[in-house]
């Protein structure tokens, strides 16, 4: 195993060659997370890229000015940063982060020399979801990293599939930045209606079409539109429970003005005919009266 080395650990030469070798190499990871890497330190960086690189599509910045310019303009899953530095200030780009709409998703990861207690704390309360301190290994820094993004990945399949009421009633992380919490209150404050298009949606939620895209995304692994027909058809399901209504009525009710679509749209999703699914729910109320 090796450790992530100091300047000292490298000779001019050895740190030249690593530099052009790594420099010379184009990314391979095509299709896979993207990490942003921020570090000022030029033969740390071009190590880290070589190391990871395998696995993740890397992009690097030296300066946090440059790492909120890569983020304005490319879909980042992970960013892995130097907490401070003369050129970086981990802290402040993190705040940044977790506190902008349309980044607060990104999981940052930090990395530093050993620093005094309250630094660390200060970083953690910036919105960091790790912290790793030098030296380390390769093989720990991408546990972590794979940690992050797999617990990322369990948050997305729980919004994809969890019934609503069970997600706004969830506390702690899982809501995160609670983006997913007020897009399904708007969707649902308007779920009847006929005209809900990605469009008015993004209207509804003070924010571009692109960037609710990628929002929804990047937390759910849903498009807007599949967002929007899950939430109708979780509604839809929630009042076909009640039965208190009809197939039609609640066709009207989750913004459907056709029932056959309504009607083949709740059978691909639930494997089952709304009129059976009322059915089924009266068979539950009565083995469990």
């Amino acid at each position: 195993m090796s450790l992530i080395f100091t300047k000292s650990d490298l000779g001019s030469n050895g740190r030249k060659a690593l530099h052009e070798e790594v420099a010379s190499q184009p990314l391979t990871a095509a299709g896979a997370p993207i990490i942003l890497l921020v570090e000022d330190d030029k033969e740390a960086l071009a190590y880290l890229n070589k190391e990871l690189k395998t696995c993740y599509t890397i992009l690097r910045a030296s300066s946090d000015a440059e790492a909120r310019d890569i983020l304005a303009q490319n879909e980042v899953h992970l960013v892995l940063t130097e907490i401070q530095t003369l050129l970086i200030d981990g802290i402040s780009l993190c705040t940044h982060i977790k506190t902008t709409s349309r980044y607060s998703h990104i999981p940052v990861v930090f990395l530093a020399q050993q620093q005094p207690l309250e630094v660390k704390i200060q970083g953690l309360n910036s919105g960091a979801d790790a912290y790793i301190e030098k030296p380390f290994t390769v093989e720990f820094l991408q546990a972590q990293m794979q940690n992050v993004l797999h617990n990322r990945q369990i948050v997305k399949n729980y919004f994809a599939n969890a019934r609503r009421s069970d997600i706004v009633s969830t506390s702690g992380p899982a809501i995160m930045d609670g983006f997913i919490d007020r897009l399904y209150n708007v969707i649902y404050d308007h779920i009847s209606d006929m005209d809900l298009t990605v469009n008015e949606l993004a209207r509804l939620m003070h924010m571009s079409r692109p960037t609710l895209y990628r929002k929804v995304k990047q937390h759910t692994d849903l498009t807007p539109n599949e967002m929007i027909n899950l939430s109708k058809l979780k509604k839809a399901a929630e009042l076909l429970a009640e039965k208190k209504y009809t197939v039609t009525q609640v066709a009207s009710m989750v913004g459907y003005t056709v029932q056959s679509n309504f009607s083949r749209d709740f059978h691909k999703h639930y494997g089952i005919r709304p009129s059976m699914y009322i059915v089924g729910a009266q068979k539950q109320h009565d083995v469990a009266s």
